[in-house]
């Protein structure tokens, strides 16, 4: 157990896990998505999914995370994804009728899947996803309140914008160009829609000498409805994970959820199976 932890701003700590990947049953946790009964389900770059529910206290506050499965990801026959290149998952988002799409890296694709024990079925990729780098590709994507997805790249620079990562929203077939303003350093490793239209994307810093870092930032319903083909999305800073007061981790995924009358806010860390680093799940309330 995590206790939460005093923040300034509008999300509030309610603590959160370390995660034990064996009991879990899956590791490297890349990709995250929260239902409204706080089932936490999990992809991760082996090629695995996982899911877990989060129990609160008499307080709101994260108190238990109980395993409920896991298993290999499968390709369109059924048969598990080979680990390597085939099997790298970095992100996890649920449209509306219950199907799930999950973004690999490497080898650039989405799938979808209508159960994540099931076969995947290709889903059309934005064009030019297939420009990414091979470690750089779609590692956030998320659905919007009104059904569209957003999608960003890690590495993936607009042509002569080097300080921009493209992204796309629509659907699949219907994909609008945009790009994304990281923070000085950053890239963005994961999004996530909000209930009001926004949405929060995740950024990550590493360094030699400063180790991790990561920012949560807010990009407003208003700025998403209102783009258009080549927009310049940025938003505002809400959080900061640099060790004060919350850990310095290889954060990877975000996600969001209406529960109890409250937006829940949950972050995931990937341990890279290093023992100099942990696999660990936050969980915050953001004001209203």
């Amino acid at each position: 157990m995590l206790p939460p932890v005093p923040l300034d701003g509008l999300l509030r700590s309610l603590g959160g896990f370390e995660i034990d990947a064996d009991r879990l049953g899956a590791a490297n946790l890349s990709g995250l998505h929260l239902d409204a009964d706080l089932v936490a389900s999990f992809v991760d770059d082996r090629g695995r999914w996982a899911q877990a529910r989060i129990g609160l206290d008499a307080a709101g506050r994260a108190a238990t995370l109980v395993p409920l499965g896991a298993g290999p990801l499968r390709d369109g026959g059924g048969r598990p994804l080979r680990r390597g290149r085939a099997a790298d998952a970095e992100a996890l988002a649920r449209l509306p009728d219950g199907t799930w799409l999950v973004a690999f890296e490497r080898w650039h694709r989405i799938r979808a899947y209508g159960r994540l024990d099931g076969p995947g079925t290709y889903v059309e990729a934005p064009p030019g996803l297939d420009r990414a780098p091979g470690n750089g590709g779609l590692e956030s994507l998320a659905v919007l309140a009104d059904g569209r997805l957003f999608a960003l790249t890690e590495d993936l620079a607009p042509d002569g914008a080097p300080a921009l990562r493209q992204g796309w929203i629509g659907t699949p077939g219907r994909w609008m160009p945009v790009a994304w303003r990281p923070g000085s350093d950053f890239a963005p490793v994961d999004a996530a829609g909000l209930p009001d239209g926004g949405a929060l994307v995740l950024e990550r810093r590493f360094s030699l000498l400063g180790g991790f870092a990561a920012r949560l930032v807010r990009l407003a319903a208003a700025t998403l409805a209102t783009a258009r083909p080549g927009a310049v999305l940025a938003g505002e800073e809400v959080l900061r994970l640099d060790g004060a007061p919350l850990p310095a981790e290889n954060w990877e995924g975000v996600a969001a959820v209406r529960h109890g009358g409250r937006t829940l806010v949950s972050l995931v860390a990937d341990d890279n199976e290093s023992r100099f680093q942990r696999s660990l799940l936050l969980l915050f309330v953001l004001a209203d």
